[in-house]
């Protein structure tokens, strides 16, 4: 119903329109009169009412012209010439490292209406549609005054840090007052994400496992693994006890098994986290884990974010497979990653994670507690485990902002309304529990651990 209703040309300005035109119309040109002696200026007045209520008609009229007549012609461009809504999706950081997700629409061939809006609308994956955007700027031929399109940017904010699968558009031609909005549906298809935000950030001391090169010089002595899983061709007097006879029997070449070397460089700081959830298959598709995902993604990003200014390079580890494009960063990359990460429960924690490589992991209050014990006997104290508490992203008001609230009500989202069901919530408690005991499992470890 929401879909179609787009087509219906009316809008709540019709209403208000014709009723203050009518109320205008009956003080104009029907007055009622009380008294027998009305005022010497009354036709004056009367007559500079009419003037001015005939003008903003006359233009009102132009306007709502006007813009049936850009819409005729878009049809006509589209049926003939093929013209459509063209979008780009970018992502952009401002001063507090905020990662924001606007939309830019680009339409070509149209004409604006006079004192008119063309604006702009997308839907995605069930038909769920954005704002309306408009499309106020004009896009010229290089060294020339002729207008080709018409363009427009918004800034997007969606409810969930995911991919969404683009569906469709419309773009409506309206008047000066709104008065009418006229429809025309788009085929744009596509994938956009909508990328994380950084949360406060916490920082510790980090050092890489995994030695690609020597050209960042550490405190602890690593192990060089070399290029052929640390073989080399047997020369005279090798240790005869060391050669690979298995690689003999293949290939009838001599090779030998190189003592291990341990160097004081490292070069990558293999970063994991955890969307592993070993909880009932019916909560995966609670609201409250749509939100704990979404504040687990912005956590993982902000640990991210913190450690990518050392010295060290980055390497994220998914545990989920995805199709990235190649030309992306590594920043952009980890980012595309997170975003498109879900609850899961296919890899386990243990088979996930790399002690020997892996520097740091993010885990959840959703982690096995017992996959987290068996893990950690394989870790040693240059691990760093962050555990992100996701019952705070459904935390109440602090009882000092009680009276604020009552002054200034909070937003009335998804988010607002979970936290209410949340308190009496069996799955609060589950998660809790689960919580104290991942807490305490990790301060028996000789990790370095995080809390957040």
């Amino acid at each position: 119903m929401r879909y179609g209703w787009q087509y219906f040309p009316f809008t709540l300005n019709t209403v208000l329109c014709v009723l203050a035109g009518w109320g205008v119309y009956k003080l104009l040109y029907k007055p009622t009169l009380k008294g027998d002696d009305p005022s010497p200026f009354m036709p004056f007045i009367v007559l500079m009412g009419k003037l001015a209520f005939g003008f903003a008609g006359a233009l009102i009229l132009l306007s709502i012209l006007s813009t049936f007549a850009s819409y005729f012609y878009y049809l006509w461009l589209r049926s003939h010439k093929g013209y459509k809504l063209q979008v780009e999706f970018t992502t952009e950081t401002n001063k507090g490292k905020k990662n924001k997700l606007f939309l830019n629409a680009r339409l070509e061939g149209v004409i604006r209406p006079i004192l008119g809006f063309i604006k702009g609308r997308l839907y995605y994956d069930d038909n769920v549609m954005t704002d309306r955007f408009s499309m106020l700027s004009n896009k010229r031929k290089e060294q020339s005054l002729w207008r080709v399109a018409i363009t427009g940017k918004s800034r997007l904010n969606l409810p969930d840090i995911k991919e969404y699968e683009l569906k469709g558009g419309f773009i409506y031609f309206q008047d000066m007052l709104h008065i009418f909005s006229l429809a025309v549906s788009q085929s744009v298809s596509g994938h956009f994400y909508q990328p994380p935000v950084l949360e406060d950030s916490t920082d510790a001391d980090v050092f890489p496992k995994k030695t690609e090169s020597m050209d960042v010089r550490i405190e602890q002595l690593r192990r060089v693994e070399g290029e052929y899983l640390n073989y080399k061709d047997f020369e005279a007097g090798d240790d005869v006890r060391r050669i690979v006879w298995k690689v003999y029997a293949k290939n009838r070449e001599l090779v030998v098994r190189t003592p291990e070397m341990f160097e004081p460089y490292a070069s990558h700081l293999y970063f994991y986290a955890s969307f592993h959830a070993a909880v009932k298959a019916q909560w995966m598709s609670e609201g409250y884990l749509k939100e704990m995902l979404n504040y687990f993604k912005n956590n993982v990003w902000t640990i991210y974010d913190t450690l990518s200014h050392k010295e060290w390079d980055m390497r994220y580890v998914p545990d989920q497979s995805f199709n990235i494009p190649e030309q992306l960063t590594d920043e952009e990359r980890a980012a595309r990653i997170i975003s498109n990460s879900v609850w899961h429960n296919d890899a386990s924690l243990q088979q996930y994670f790399n002690p020997r490589t892996g520097a740091v992991l993010c885990i959840s209050s959703l982690t096995d507690p017992q996959e987290l014990t068996n893990m950690l006997d394989r870790c040693d104290a240059s691990t760093v485990v962050y555990f992100i508490k996701l019952s705070n992203a459904l935390k109440h008001f602090a009882p000092l902002n009680l009276l604020g609230r009552l002054i200034f009500l909070p937003p009335d989202d998804r988010l607002s309304k979970l936290r209410t069901s949340w308190t009496f919530s069996p799955i609060r408690f589950q998660v809790q529990k689960k919580e104290k005991e991942i807490e305490e499992i990790l301060k028996r470890s000789n990790v370095v651990m995080g809390i957040l």
